[in-house]
């Protein structure tokens, strides 16, 4: 065999071929290749070491492309609002400052399907519950989220059901608008309304809300008194508590049991609440740890309801991206200016000219200040606003006999970075 193999490889110390030197070590003739066997095993090795890398390379790979895929999946696209809106395209306001953005941010209260514990599941049929516009500044320095009663009195454009019937121009409470005509009709009644064109839309249902904050593992408040409320889900005691999903939606949807029991308090609360979200979400570094961001986003994207604008991951990451960056102090959220509507004290009216004023600077992507309301009447002066939301404002540099610019408007909320047990 030792022969076969010298014949066919030529002299030891010229021979690269390693099946021959794996021979030839077998055979232990001592005839000086003995280092060939070394380098052979080692080069082997190697190649499986190689191999062994670019498989976990491709694994992990394979796993970051499915967990994208996932998410991507999740995220649920309304085309029919994108198809209602171009219908009404020549209506629809122009859009001001380009690099600015206006989101319009929608909590269903339809109790179909999983939502059915939370009330009366009335076939299927929905209000916007909660309403939230959505202003990123131009240089993404500031964020202004500004929140639309459900109860305001508002006029609601003719739109399409989703049996294609249509309803009829009518004056009437904002949540009917969603009911009507869903997301396009919601959108258009706030257009015409603020003069702001939406740029993207989100609708978020009561599941994928709890979702998120337990994805967080929890969100602070403090309650200066207790609750009990059996509808909401909701037994706290009062002070600081950390609250899980299900506590969480108890709370920003609780109405008689806390406080005055007025929308416009829940409101607040919910304001409050999505300050402190935002406020853990930052500063435990979830968007910079991708082990707890992938929770977050998970739920997130399940939650979600979106345009065909923002119904991907990279167009959602765009979105945070541009967010992450901005300081909690500048996350600011506060009410449109209302106040009990004449006709009906249960229901509400804009507060002129301080609501214009306020969708004016939205518009210019101007800014806005907000304080707490009782730091806001203090430094106004007035110990009752009856019902009101209005901001301290000075006459803007438009108006007749003003002179020179206006200073920021000053608006009754607050900010993420507020500590609300200090207040």
């Amino acid at each position: 065999m030792d022969a076969d193999v010298s014949e066919s490889a030529g002299p030891p110390d010229d021979s690269d071929d390693s099946a021959a030197g794996e021979d030839r070590s077998r055979t232990g003739d001592g005839s000086g290749v003995g280092p060939e066997p070394v380098a052979g095993r080692g080069h082997h090795w190697l190649r499986w070491a190689a191999l062994g890398v670019s498989l976990v390379v491709l694994v992990a790979a394979g796993g970051g492309w499915w967990l994208y895929q996932k998410l991507e999946g999740n995220i649920r696209t309304d085309t029919s609002a994108a198809a209602e809106l171009k219908v009404y395209e020549r209506e629809r306001p122009a859009t001001v400052v380009h690099d600015a953005e206006n989101i319009l941010l929608i909590g269903s209260d339809s109790r179909a399907g999983d939502n059915r514990a939370y009330g009366r599941d009335d076939g299927g049929s929905q209000r916007s519950d909660t309403t939230i516009l959505l202003h990123l500044a131009a240089d993404r320095k500031s964020a202004t989220a500004v929140s639309l009663p459900r109860d305001l009195m508002v006029w609601i454009p003719a739109c399409h059901r989703a049996d294609g019937t249509a309803t009829k121009k009518q004056f009437a409470q904002f949540n009917w608008a969603f009911e009507f005509g869903g997301t396009a009709c919601t959108i258009r009644t706030v257009e015409k309304l603020t003069g702001i064109r939406i740029d993207h839309q989100m609708v978020v249902d009561f599941n994928g809300f709890k979702d998120m904050v337990d994805a967080v593992h929890g969100v602070e408040v403090c309650l200066k008194k207790p609750v009990d409320d059996p509808d909401a889900h909701l037994k706290l005691s009062a002070g600081r508590h950390e609250l899980n999903g299900e506590q969480a939606l108890g709370y920003v949807r609780a109405r008689k049991s806390i406080g005055n029991g007025s929308d416009t308090e829940r409101m607040d609360r919910q304001q409050q609440f999505l300050g402190a979200l935002v406020n853990k979400v930052q500063s435990n570094g979830v968007l910079l740890n991708p082990t707890r961001l992938y929770p977050v986003l998970d739920a997130a994207t399940k939650a979600l309801t979106t345009d065909p604008g923002l119904d991907s991951l990279k167009d959602l990451y765009e979105l945070v991206r541009g967010l992450r960056d901005v300081p909690t102090d500048q996350v600011q959220f506060l009410t449109v200016p209302r106040q009990p509507y004449t006709a009906d004290p249960n229901r509400d009216e804009l507060v002129q000219p301080d609501a214009n004023r306020l969708f004016k600077r939205l518009r210019d992507d101007a800014p806005v200040a907000v304080v707490p309301a009782d730091r806001l009447k203090n430094d106004q002066g007035d110990g009752d606003d009856s019902g009101k939301n209005n901001g301290k404002n000075n006459a803007p540099a438009d108006t007749p006999g003003a002179s020179g610019p206006s200073p920021t408007p000053t608006y009754s909320g607050n900010n993420a970075a507020a500590d609300l047990c200090k207040q």
